[in-house]
């Protein structure tokens, strides 16, 4: 019992302390997750809350579901009309701009770490796509202001790079381990597959979303729950048929967001807090 409610007094006390910092990072105009970096910084085991924390399966699987969240929200407040501006150059930036940044930092990881280079590409594979959480929170709770070409780019770019980081990290893997497996053929099939499976379970999904939207007559407070379930079903079924399901789940955002219906405004005002 002592160990549940420790657990709740650290968890509450750091939500708590995160959404004051809301308030901080509006007054002085810097990014909320900056703060929020602060913050875990200063409770993990080298500040001053001295919480250590190396669980990495648990790690994974609340930034999988926050990464859901931030996705379906970003998918959501996306206007369809964006894609027709942005989605030549978002697509380049998502598998060639995903590429060539993994070359180059892959490139300048192997000479300062002096590693092998393909132990260098692979930290650059892992850490060289857009990170959409950032992308999202920046240009919309920062106060930045930019091109609306270049917003809705930097969005669209940020939901779809899921399936070439991912096919790059699983490429440098095969390579050290198993380098006489590896082919250009089996590479290029598996991204076919994840863009492909995520596509599909994103606009299916989306489209009964949208239409349970619609149709069903729930209290104010389901709607916003009916969305994020239905997003993380989304995200689930495209990920057990080795699908993206990130990618599926912000293309399903998408959908819902843009076809409007009486509880759009209360779904948005909920994710908000989310």
């Amino acid at each position: 019992m002592t160990t549940i409610s420790t657990l709740f007094l650290l968890a509450g006390l750091l939500l708590f302390i995160s959404v004051l910092a809301s308030t901080i990072s509006a007054r002085l105009g810097l990014p909320l997750l900056l703060l929020f970096l602060g913050v875990g910084m200063l409770a993990g085991e080298d500040g001053i809350g001295g919480i250590v924390f190396d669980d990495f399966k648990t790690a994974n699987l609340i930034a999988q579901l926050a990464l859901a969240v931030i996705l379906l929200d970003g998918g959501l407040r996306t206007d369809s009309g964006s894609f027709r501006v942005a989605l030549k150059p978002a697509a380049v930036l998502a598998t060639w701009g995903v590429v060539g940044t993994v070359a180059l930092l892959g490139i300048f990881a192997t000479w300062l770490l002096d590693v092998d280079w393909r132990l260098g590409v692979l930290l650059a594979a892992i850490v060289g796509s857009t990170d959409a959480a950032a992308v999202f929170a920046l240009l919309r709770n920062s106060g930045v202001r930019l091109n609306e070409r270049v917003k809705s780019t930097l969005e669209i770019e940020s939901g779809s790079n899921d399936p070439m980081a991912i096919l790059l990290v699983v490429v440098m893997i095969e390579v050290l381990l198993h380098p006489e497996r590896s082919g250009v053929s089996s590479f290029a099939w598996m991204l076919l597959k994840q863009a492909g499976i995520g596509l599909l379970f994103g606009v299916v999904g989306g489209k009964v979303l949208a239409w349970l939207l619609r149709r069903l007559n729930l209290a104010e407070g389901l709607y916003a729950l009916l969305i994020l379930s239905g997003g993380l079903l989304i995200v689930g079924a495209a990920n057990l048929l080795d699908g993206s399901g990130l990618l599926a789940v912000y293309v399903a955002g998408v959908i819902v967001g843009n076809r409007k219906s009486h509880a759009t405004e209360h779904v948005l005002r909920v994710m908000d807090g989310l």
